[in-house]
């Protein structure tokens, strides 16, 4: 299968470059996986499609505002970091452009002294790793001096960072938010567990190769970057009823869904799990946890249209 396979047209200017409020009013298409049926609807009407037994997993990964601003001790250079995951201690990996300014030695400090980090080395694919010095909680440093990493086709300067955060996100270390979950509210959320659906969280942090490009030709020579992820015993638990008493288990974003089936293909079954995965599902894949996916739109020739795509099939996903 072709990466062009994947490919559709997708116009700038249609890209919303701020957010529905309240979150709930976001539009909505429904996609039945079996007839291919399109409906419209708004967010918020996710209440009367949702079935008693059913259970909805989602990830409550917090965004980091990583994107860091820093200027080099010898030059003065202005060098912007984000920072991709934790590598032990204060020891991380990170993203530097423009990257010829940060090579392995190189010492920068940030938000006026608050940090300082040095480049301990510099990675094959490039990235690196910088390792920081400071006095306090260095997530407390982070959410001053940081901003919220958002996607290159979002122009807009966000004004409210928790905007960009889940109402229910609790678990710092992701580099972009789990988007399918910012339409929810607590209203919702009360509305939809009275109806007798049941609410199970995973932790996947979400890192940039999961949005990357996919340059190969053939999609199977792609290689997924890997992300750290946690099913808690109670969310399998959930999983496994759900499944036994007839109910759908529904992934509230990509990154539910791959946590979801990383476990069932390393576990053979649901139950408390931590690991790195680089899952990369595509049509032809065969799902053994998820009957139904709620996601947002996703780019062109991207992995996440294919993990859809392997859900919905590939032509009614390009129709929709």
């Amino acid at each position: 299968m072709q990466t062009r396979d994947f490919y559709f047209d997708l116009p700038q200017e249609l890209i919303a470059q701020t957010p529905a409020e309240p979150r709930d009013a976001s539009r909505l298409m429904t996609l039945d996986k079996t007839t291919g049926a399109i409906g419209h609807h708004r967010f918020r009407d996710i209440v009367d499609m949702l079935l008693p037994g059913d259970c909805l997993i989602l990830n409550d990964s917090r965004v980091l505002p990583a994107r860091i601003y820093g200027v080099k001790e010898t030059t003065g250079a202005h060098v912007e970091f984000l920072l991709l995951k934790n590598r032990g201690g204060d020891l991380w990996e990170a993203l530097a452009k423009p990257g010829k300014r940060a090579k392995p030695g190189s010492r920068f400090s940030f938000g006026e002294g608050l940090l300082h980090g040095e480049i301990t080395q510099v990675l094959e694919d490039g990235n690196r790793l910088i390792h920081f010095a400071y006095e306090g909680v260095f997530f407390q440093l982070l959410d001053r001096i940081g901003q919220m990493p958002l996607p290159p086709y979002i122009k807009e300067k966000l004004e409210d960072k928790e905007r960009y955060q889940t109402v229910y996100s609790r678990e710092s270390g992701s580099a972009a938010a789990p988007t399918a979950g910012l339409h929810f509210t607590p209203e919702l959320l009360k509305a939809i567990q009275a109806k007798g659906v049941n609410l199970g969280f995973v932790t996947l942090h979400v890192g940039l190769g999961t949005f990357r490009p996919v340059s190969a030709e053939k999609i199977t020579d792609h290689k997924m970057h890997a992300e750290h992820y946690y099913m808690p015993a109670e969310t399998a638990r959930l999983i496994h009823q759900t499944k036994a008493q007839g109910g759908r288990v529904i992934g509230v974003g990509t990154t539910s869904c791959r946590t979801i089936e990383s476990v069932a293909q390393r576990e053979g079954c649901f139950r408390e799990s931590a690991g790195w995965t680089d899952i990369f599902i595509y049509p032809g894949y065969r799902f053994q946890g998820i009957d139904g996916l709620i996601t947002n739109f996703h780019l062109p020739e991207s992995t996440l249209i294919m993990l859809v795509s392997a859900l919905a099939g590939r032509e009614n996903v390009l129709r929709a």
